[in-house]
């Protein structure tokens, strides 16, 4: 009885001591290494997670537009210019400051229209036209010029019809070329007109809206004859030059 009681304390007594090894291996996370091993998902002391990370495989992130532009049908190009190229998305130009509210058309309230005769190329004036305002305008069709004394506005050169609706942020600037007379004299019906009114057409492109701007002319005026013409407005002064 004594060696049995004796083999059975033994036992037990090993079993504990291979007990309280598990649980101090347990307690400890020894990974045999002597390094204490982490559990998944917890974030090592002193480590950072990158601001720029990538997205997740198969993930998409589509950045929304606070302002969606409206769609409009291409149409042809005319004195009625129905239709017309799409607007174009808003953009902010480095150091202008950034639109406000919804996009309107640019007309005489919230623009400067300046108009400068040209010596290159000859019998031409450039229009210059500045948004003033706080909120992104379009610039629809073509300046819809009133010279002094004229019954109707002149025509527009149908190649110069941009790709897109001239879209000016606060700040920046259209333009459109006038061709005030033939450079070899073969035009008629000359005379010298010293006042201009620009109207602006709005999306329809079938009538002028707005006010209408007043831009000075040289002291002496300016010589016009029967091939006045216009171009279309234009988001840059290179396009409008190049015709």
């Amino acid at each position: 009885m004594s060696g049995i009681r004796n083999r059975g304390i033994r036992l037990a007594t090993a079993a504990a001591t291979v007990a309280i090894a598990a649980l101090s291996l347990t307690a400890c996370g020894d990974d045999g290494t002597g390094a204490r091993a982490e559990t998944g998902g917890t974030s090592h002391a002193g480590s950072t997670v990158p601001s720029g990370s990538a997205s997740a495989p198969g993930s998409s992130a589509s950045p929304s537009v606070a302002n969606p532009v409206p769609s409009q049908a291409p149409g042809k190009s005319g004195l009625a210019g129905s239709g017309g190229p799409t607007p174009t998305t808003p953009h902010t130009t480095a150091g202008a400051p950034a639109p406000s509210g919804k996009p309107v058309t640019c007309e005489g309230s919230n623009t400067k229209t300046v108009a400068a005769p040209l010596n290159r190329p000859v019998n031409h004036m450039l229009l210059t036209v500045t948004n003033t305002g706080s909120t992104t305008c379009y610039l629809y069709a073509y300046p819809a010029l009133q010279f002094t004394g004229a019954q109707a506005v002149p025509p527009v050169i149908d190649d110069s019809h941009p790709q897109a609706v001239v879209t000016l942020n606060p700040g920046q600037s259209g333009y459109a070329l006038v061709n005030l007379s033939a450079a070899d004299g073969s035009g008629t019906n000359g005379y010298t007109a010293k006042t201009l009114t620009v109207h602006f057409y709005g999306r329809s492109g079938t009538e002028s809206v707005g006010a209408a701007a007043h831009p000075s002319l040289p002291a002496k005026g300016l010589y016009l004859d029967n091939t006045l013409k216009t171009t279309y407005w234009q988001q840059s002064m290179d396009d409008a030059l190049n015709w």
